[in-house]
């Protein structure tokens, strides 16, 4: 009898990562000019230390579902969004830089919109995602509180992390200050029936949002 992946509890491979460490703000600015703008890895700096990810199947699965979790609450909620997707953000002050799985302006969709974000003075995205389901090098809460992201979620293929800023650093909410009376449930029920059908599953979660917004 062979057992399954599941048996052996053998960890999915998202992410195929490199860490370099000791690389000055300078260094990293030349690796990035060396690669070419249709790459497939995504960098992140961190105070020296470089990350370069390879997103592989799992990873993308989840994180095109999770935004377009995210999109169809907008849509419904009649919000606005401007979509940053992986943009790199940060800079030479701050000593850090990432380019992040998706990021959104919502409630700052307004002072952004129909032009060029300049996060030299304009305000760090309202929402920032990241799915890392292999383990990663860089201290992302503490990376994207530094650049003063509100709101911070984290995915590892298992379980959905809200983290809301508070001063200088994050704190665990149950629910998205976002989307506040949407429970971490519905984007796991989302996620499941998207493994069988995608389009099914957006069907059946419009509707839930449909319904829950007309009993608020």
């Amino acid at each position: 009898m062979v057992a399954t992946a599941s048996e052996l509890n053998i960890q999915p491979i998202g992410e195929k990562r490199v860490s370099l460490h000791g690389l000055t703000w300078d260094g990293y600015q030349q690796i990035l000019q060396a690669l070419p703008e249709s790459r497939a890895v995504r960098l992140t700096y961190d105070h020296g230390l470089l990350e370069i990810t390879m997103p592989l199947e799992d990873h993308e699965f989840a994180l095109r579902l999770i935004e377009r979790f995210i999109i169809i609450l907008v849509m419904e909620m009649g919000l606005k969004i401007k979509t940053m997707g992986s943009t790199t953000m940060g800079g030479e002050k701050l000593d850090r830089s990432s380019e992040p799985d998706c990021a959104y302006y919502i409630q700052n969709q307004s002072k952004v919109a129909g032009r060029r974000v300049d996060f030299s003075t304009d305000p760090p995205p309202d929402l920032v995602v990241e799915v890392d389901i292999t383990h990663t090098d860089i201290d992302k809460n503490r990376l994207y509180a530094g650049m003063g992201v509100p709101e911070f979620w984290r995915y590892n293929g298992k379980q959905w992390r809200i983290y809301r800023l508070q001063g200088d650093a994050y704190e665990e909410c149950d629910r998205s200050p976002t989307f506040s009376w949407v429970k971490k449930e519905l984007l796991y029920r989302f996620l499941e029936q998207a493994q069988q059908d995608e389009i099914e599953a957006e069907i059946t979660f419009r509707a839930l949002v449909r319904e829950r917004l007309l009993q608020q």
